[in-house]
């Protein structure tokens, strides 16, 4: 129950990886999946174990959980000898024999473990920094790579995985914490004794959460099965709702759009529901991604909330006010509706939010969170009397906190002591809100179709780049529809391409298309959106054309935080 006397505040924390595992061999291509999991989303939960009277919102993508279970499933195939570790970097770190140096093997394994902040992990041991730039020597001096022990990478590896290590395990795992007092010369049996930490933590995300989740701290919401950016399935042409100019893929639509949206959400709930055992009230729609088609959408589903970036708000106003041009701006801190919809829509305060994301990670822990604090109350004493519904901070839960000391660790832990215990603001969940509202919710006439990331979409198309990724994605779909029609494939072979479709049809592939973005990063993303293609292909026997071979985008780039983490508002690009 929401305390009439104290401002209610979200913090809704977004939990989501694309899928980085090639169906066709079950291989892991890149170890994002298993290293936030370490990482971030322990210690976000360790946070809230920490704090009983804390609350927040937490969002996973059903692809995240999946992959976390996939991991599970290899490493104990791995343990009985009935199979090998799909993750290249993972099973390296428990190999018998490790790469001979100067082969490519070798330095591809070197090139894996140098992936990480270099301030805030690598610099912050000496162990590490001195590998790291042993390393360096290594790759530009090719000659003397044969004179590498192999000790060098072994290494290496347990570092890399030590250094990714979630800063609430290192705390309190005496495995981890013996591992950095060794410092080097590590073992098989070191290097295994790591994984079995790695595995008790992965086994241990889900009943970690449903545990908090029972306990009433937290409320587990959902995004679209693979993150999927519902809006534009249905409707390619909403973009133009935010951006009437923008350039759109050649195909006017996305086939089966609206059709394909559904089973998004029908997956979501599904996968959901195995992994938590409960039926989510909220969904995050991917990135905030909505229109009033996906209200529409998600209100057929079920759903009671979901949530966006406020220039959605602000956009869906001005529209409004072209026929009521004195509809009073009532804010973004309060939920509403939209035409016919019963959803009530939260708005995220961007400028709140990217404070946490750009701006405190240099900050002390105290004076960030007092400052943040500090804008809160402001937002509450500007309410003249009667205070406002909801104060929502969201972000993704794993990303920021690599430039942040320890993690985040002194600011996480600083944030929920003192909004748990505030006098004036009360930590809260939207499914709180929703089923006992202070007021029924303000109702606008249309929402204009956008996401948290300046109120438009143009971050997933409009760029020559997005456009061609979409032109691939339409022309797979039709020869999907095609095949799918004829009867020509078995019922388990249509679920498996439908779940193939489903990863290609993720938002995670466009975010990273076109010259903003690091050109390393492009790479890696736009490979992977291809190999997904052909797995496509291969699923429904149908010959993939000559142009998902080729390369689709380069980046080069320099965005703030890598390209991983946005501001919410488009004049905010040079924090």
């Amino acid at each position: 129950m929401v305390s009439e006397t104290k401002t209610p505040v979200v913090l809704c924390w977004h939990m989501h990886q694309p899928s980085y595992q090639d169906m066709r061999t079950g291989q892991f291509l890149f170890p994002w999946v298993y290293l936030h999991t370490i990482k971030d989303y322990s210690d976000m939960a360790a946070h809230l174990e920490r704090e009983p009277e804390a609350r927040a919102v937490v969002n996973f993508a059903p692809i995240l959980l999946e992959q976390i279970e996939s991991y599970l499933v290899q490493i104990e195939r791995w343990r009985h000898g009935a199979g090998e570790i799909g993750d290249p970097l993972l099973a390296a770190l428990v190999a018998d024999e490790l790469p001979e140096p100067g082969t490519p093997a070798f330095l591809g394994l070197i090139e894996k473990c140098l992936r990480a902040n270099p301030e805030r992990i690598i610099s912050r041991y000496p162990a590490f920094t001195r590998l790291a730039e042993l390393a360096d020597v290594y790759r530009q001096k090719p000659e003397v790579q044969r004179y590498i022990s192999s000790r060098f990478l072994s290494d290496l590896l347990v570092w890399y995985h030590l250094g990714w290590m979630g800063e609430t395990i290192r705390r309190k795992e005496h495995c981890i914490q013996s591992l950095q007092e060794k410092s080097h010369n590590f073992t098989l049996d070191d290097r295994r004794a790591l994984l079995d930490v790695i595995f008790d933590v992965l086994s241990g995300i889900g009943p970690r959460y449903r545990h908090l989740a029972q306990k009433g701290q937290v409320e587990l919401s959902v995004s679209p099965y693979t993150h999927a950016m519902l809006p534009l399935l249905m409707e390619l042409e909403c973009a133009r709702e935010a951006m009437p100019d923008i350039v759109l893929p050649a195909h006017s639509h996305y086939p089966g759009g609206k059709e394909r949206a559904e089973w998004q959400l029908q997956q979501a709930k599904t996968v959901f529901q195995r992994f938590f055992g409960i039926e989510p009230t909220g969904c995050w729609a991917s990135e905030g991604g909505l229109s009033q088609a996906t209200l529409g959408l998600l209100d057929n589903q079920g759903f009671r909330w979901t949530a966006s970036g406020d220039s959605v708000y602000h956009n869906s106003l001005k529209l409004a006010r072209k026929t009521n041009p004195d509809l009073p701006d009532a804010g973004i801190h309060q939920p509403y509706a939209f035409g016919d919809s019963a959803v009530s829509v939260f708005f995220r305060d961007d400028g709140l939010s990217d404070l946490i994301g750009f701006t405190y990670a240099d900050w002390h822990a105290v004076d960030a969170v007092g400052d943040l604090v500090h804008h809160m109350e402001n937002i509450a004493g500007q309410s003249r009397g009667a205070s406002p519904q909801v104060i929502s901070v969201i972000m993704d839960g794993e990303n920021a906190w690599e430039y942040y000391p320890e993690n985040g660790f002194h600011f996480l832990d600083e944030l929920y002591r003192v909004l748990a215990h505030h006098p004036k603001l009360q930590l809260t969940t939207y499914s709180e809100l929703v089923a006992d509202p202070v007021s029924e919710p303000d109702r606008l006439p249309h929402l204009v179709a956008g996401s948290w990331i300046y109120g438009t979409f143009s971050t997933w198309i409009g760029d020559p780049d997005k456009n061609r990724a979409w032109d691939l994605l339409c022309e797979a779909k039709m020869h999907f529809d095609r095949v799918m029609d004829n009867g020509g494939l078995s019922s388990e072979q249509k679920e498996s391409a439908r779940q193939q479709l489903a990863i290609c049809e993720g938002s995670d592939w466009f975010w990273w298309f076109g010259d903003y973005n690091p050109a390393q990063i492009v790479s890696d993303f736009e490979h992977l959106y291809r190999r997904h293609l052909v797995n496509l292909y291969e699923k429904i026997d149908y010959p993939a054309p000559p142009s998902v071979f080729q390369q689709l985008s380069q980046g080069s780039g320099e965005p703030a935080r890598g390209g991983t983490m946005r501001p919410g508002h488009e004049a905010d690009n040079a924090v």
